[in-house]
């Protein structure tokens, strides 16, 4: 079962959450108040979204991920740069978009309930990796172009 939001309903969506959430977020400087309103928004926004939120960088161990603010069921507390989606978005930086995230080698299935995923890296104005975006569906092959395109501008002009 693969998502069927039209793709001009989609562009739509993401619009109005962009604009909602630059008028929300104008001046706040907290990462964390950032990124519970970006994960609340966009949870409430799109009915597909299962999981929705971020993995932090954590300066305290290097190379590792530790879960952020998030809407959805219980996320993996840990996860290494290099492992799973979220690790792998982390360690090349680039965006991940996973139609069936049971076919993606080394996934790691915090609810067994998610069959699709993106991930974005957050990169901040310093150029320094700071969290990736994740967000989970139900559903197979929920993402697409319009989600990386969307979701890549959202994350730069929130965090950057």
């Amino acid at each position: 079962m693969e998502n069927t939001v039209q793709p001009d309903l989609k562009k739509s969506l993401y619009a109005e959450a962009e604009k909602e959430l630059l008028s929300i977020t104008e001046g706040e400087t907290n990462i964390t108040a950032l990124m519970a309103t970006v994960s609340c928004v966009l949870s409430e926004k799109f009915d597909y979204y299962f999981w929705t939120g971020f993995y932090v960088v954590d300066p305290q161990k290097e190379n590792e991920l530790v879960v952020g603010p998030y809407q959805g069921t219980l996320g993996c507390l840990r996860i290494p740069f290099g492992r799973g989606v979220c690790g792998t978005a982390a360690a090349s930086r680039e965006t991940q978009l996973v139609a069936d995230v049971h076919a993606f080698p080394g996934h790691i299935a915090c609810d067994s309930r998610s069959n699709s995923e993106i991930v974005v890296p957050v990169i901040n104005r310093d150029g320094q990796l700071i969290a990736v975006l994740d967000v989970d569906s139900v559903e197979y092959g929920s993402f697409d172009e319009t989600d990386r395109v969307s979701l890549e501008s959202l994350m730069q002009r929130i965090f950057a």
